[in-house]
């Protein structure tokens, strides 16, 4: 489905679960839009919960906002919702998503129930935090060159899309490369690699807009401080090659009150496939 927002812009919607059931707005990373997740989609359903995702701008069919801010997911959401009838929410934000449930939490205290945070990034330039150290080579080239500049990192993120644009599940590994952990490897098969390739390619279906906008975001005030409004969980893994283990540790000092899951032996994307089933149960617990 689309939902239309009023400064004329687009945003694909997809949803899964049941028709009465609480909204897990549940934010993919970057880059991403919006696919089936079996794993994500069958977790929340087992618990009543109705799955909402959305392509951010400037991926999948979502119209592109140029020089948004990470803040302005909020508003998207609160779209989304109006658009299904629904009110009150969760949400969970995976990676590049992490922000953006943060902030759903902070903008839309009065609708978000709960917010969890999982291998997502801290504020960039944050007091006290290397964001760079740790991180694969690819993705120090690629913030490297959002740090340079739109220009600098569209040229960088053409490059790149031409491998996602048709990556499969069984060459997925081999398109990520350096920033995989062993225990990520280990678990990238079956549904879940099908899943995460086809939103790739997805992502990149019109371009690099949405992927750029990302990265300039993050790299940029966000807007709002993390950790305002809703409870919020933090769960990070130790052998993270993508948002390395400080980002968590910073966000479990510096994110007052909230549930800290910093997990020594997880990886970027392991710690989603082996603990999901406690994200969403501690999700819901904070919500109650």
């Amino acid at each position: 489905m689309f939902v239309d927002v009023p400064d004329g812009r687009r945003i694909e919607v997809l949803v899964a679960g049941p028709d009465k059931g609480m909204p897990l707005v549940y934010h993919y990373g970057t880059p991403s839009a919006a696919v089936p997740n079996p794993q994500v989609f069958d977790g929340a359903a087992k618990r009543g919960l109705r799955t909402v995702v959305f392509s951010r701008p400037g991926y999948g069919e979502s119209t592109p906002r140029p020089g948004r801010s990470v803040a302005d997911v909020a508003a998207d959401t609160a779209a989304v919702l109006d658009a299904l009838g629904a009110d009150r929410f969760v949400t969970i934000g995976k990676s590049g998503g992490g922000p953006h449930a943060l902030a759903c939490a902070a903008l839309l205290p009065d609708r978000c129930a709960a917010a969890s945070s999982v291998a997502g990034v801290a504020p960039f330039g944050a007091e006290g935090l290397d964001w760079l150290a740790g991180m694969g080579q690819t993705n120090l080239d690629e913030f490297g060159a959002a740090e340079a500049g739109p220009d600098e990192l569209t040229r960088y993120l053409e490059e790149e899309a031409k491998v996602l644009a048709t990556v499969r599940a069984t060459d997925v590994a081999e398109a990520l490369d350096d920033v995989l952990s062993e225990v990520d490897r280990s678990v990238l098969t079956g549904d879940f690699a099908e899943s995460l390739a086809a939103s790739f390619r997805r992502a990149v279906v019109h371009g690099i807009a949405g992927w750029r906008d990302d990265d300039l975001a993050f790299v940029r005030d966000w807007k709002f401080r993390p950790g305002d409004g809703a409870p919020v969980a933090i769960w990070q893994g130790g052998q993270d090659r993508m948002v390395p283990y400080a980002h968590g540790e910073w966000l479990a000092e510096h994110v007052p009150g909230a549930r800290i899951h910093l997990l020594p032996d997880e990886g970027h994307l392991s710690l989603l496939i082996r603990e999901y089933e406690k994200v969403l149960d501690d999700l819901l617990e904070m919500a109650t």
